[in-house]
Parts: C-alpha cells; structure tokens; sequence
C-alpha cells in the first residue's frame, strides 16, 4: 500500500474520535460507574491517570486509526465501506480479543462489555471518518 495516498487529516480525526469516545464512554454518564464496580471493587479512585497514561493512550489511538485507514487506503472506500470494515474490526477482532483475555483474567461479563462496546463503537465512527474523507 502506498502511504502517500493515505488522508493524514482523517487519521488524525479518527484517532481524536476515538479518544473523545473513550473520555464520554468512560465518564459517570455512561459506564464509568459501571467500570469502577467492576474493576475496582476496594473502592480506590483511578480517576487521576496522569499525562504519561493520557499521551500514551492517544498515540496508541493514532496507531489503531492508521492501521484502520492503512486496510482502508483505496479508491472505493466510502462511508458505507469505512463503518463496516471498522465494525468487523473493532468486533471481530478488538472485542473478540477482549472477551478472550477476559476470560482468562476472569473478569466479569460486564466488564468485557463496556470495553468491547468501546472498541466497536470507535472502530465504526474511525472508519466512517477514514471512509467519508477521501
């Protein structure tokens, strides 16, 4: 694949995206109450991750979303064809992923949900953004 063709401003977008995704999916508006009965059980606040943890999520973010438009680098993707490929990305291989290292971690069904429903829902709006902006 050529990388001179690939849309740097969409990757970008599609990596902030997931990011922003990630702040909204795991706030007390929706499961971040979820999460911490889940994986804090004691009681101890994980709210403060610091810069190091915030920084480095964001250029892991930016390697899924150019991974994410590396498969999608050609002529006739679309919108249709971004959201798809980032469903069957995000559920069929992040979520899949999840769900097995979960098991193994013996986390609860719960658990793997909301981080699995995170994965899915960021790959299908990293691939509308890849796929729209051409």
């Amino acid at each position: 694949m050529d990388m001179s063709t690939l849309n740097w401003g969409a990757v970008l977008v599609a990596a902030l995206s997931t990011f922003t995704i990630g702040w909204l999916w795991y706030s007390q508006m929706l499961f971040g109450k979820v999460m911490k009965r889940e994986n804090m059980p004691t009681g101890e606040d994980n709210a403060s991750h610091g810069v190091k943890v915030l920084v480095l999520s964001f250029l892991w973010t930016l390697v899924m979303s150019f991974n994410l438009a590396m498969f999608l680098n050609d002529n006739k993707t679309d919108i249709s064809w971004g959201a798809v490929a980032g469903f069957l990305a995000g559920f069929g291989w992040v979520a899949m992923a999840i769900f097995i290292i979960g098991l193994f971690e013996r986390k609860s069904t719960k658990y793997m949900l909301v981080h699995a429903g995170y994965m899915t829902v960021s790959f299908i709006i990293m691939g509308v953004i890849i796929g729209a902006w051409r």
